[in-house]
């Protein structure tokens, strides 16, 4: 049965991806980005199956409208999907004010508020499918990444917590976290001014990877977005989605060590609960 989708972030990369994809296979899309005209190309090839609004997450009024917007159109929209977010990279101390309030408004508050928008839509309805789009930036943490890292655990913690309140809704949520993946957001990077004192550090040498290249990109972008549309279409989605080999990797690992490091503190967890 085909589906209606409501998906942010929509001119580029995974989101644009996914528009395409969906469009093809039979399905209705309301596409959001902040700038119009670039999805133009679908808008004259599927009509009436493709809706397009502009929407800058980082404006609540904004957010609000589209989702007004895109409900009086379609009626019933089946699977919102939360995409629209970029990178900050650079050192914590490096990184200006107007770049944290930038990537928090847009990758963390604008999420929020998304999400906040949609649920009396899909509560009134019986139900429906949230898609947060993380990465693996999620459960685990690089060197110039702080304040993206930041964003994705927030907004890992605020969904798998909303996923606990709106199930008796009928409402499922599912965190998709794909690893490096050849998509253009290593172009979209906003950098911060780089501090000499962090050349001969790990920050330095994650800083000259992704410079030169060579911070290593396994993930395919089509095959990203089909297993998220076959996670989407099963009858019980998973609430976490890891995609890409390096992502499995570094998960894997960072679990299993932050779970190492819990079961060595057994002990004193436990001596600090009550006597009684």
């Amino acid at each position: 049965m085909h589906k209606t989708w409501f998906i942010t972030g929509t001119a580029t990369g995974l989101g644009r991806i996914l528009t395409e994809r969906l469009l093809e296979r039979g399905d209705r899309v309301v596409a959001t980005l902040r700038r119009a005209g670039a999805l133009d190309e679908l808008l004259a090839k599927y009509g009436d199956r493709l809706c397009v609004l502009q929407l800058d997450v980082t404006d609540v009024e904004s957010i609000r409208t589209a989702v007004a917007k895109a409900f009086e159109r379609m009626g019933r929209i089946e699977v919102v999907v939360s995409n629209a977010g970029y990178g900050l990279f650079g050192a914590a101390e490096e990184v200006s004010d107007t770049q944290i309030e930038r990537q928090i408004a847009t990758n963390l508050t604008g999420s929020i508020q998304l999400i906040r928008a949609v649920l009396p839509y899909l509560r009134k309805q019986g139900g429906g499918r949230i898609v947060q789009v993380s990465s693996e930036g999620g459960q685990i943490a690089y060197p110039n990444f702080s304040l993206y890292h930041a964003t994705k655990w927030g907004i890992e913690g605020f969904v798998e917590s909303v996923a606990k309140e709106v199930a008796p809704f009928g409402i499922d949520c599912l965190i998709v976290e794909p690893g490096p993946t050849a998509t253009k957001f290593r172009q979209g990077l906003d950098h911060a001014q780089p501090m000499p004192c962090y050349d001969d550090t790990p920050t330095g040498e994650v800083r000259r990877a992704v410079s030169s290249g060579t911070f290593a990109l396994k993930g395919d972008a089509v095959k990203t977005v089909i297993a998220m549309i076959g996670a989407v279409d099963a009858e019980t989605p998973p609430l976490r989605l890891t995609l890409g080999s390096t992502a499995y990797a570094s998960i894997s690992q960072g679990l299993a060590e932050r779970l190492r490091c819990l079961e060595a503190q057994k002990d004193v967890a436990l001596s600090a609960d009550r006597d009684d």
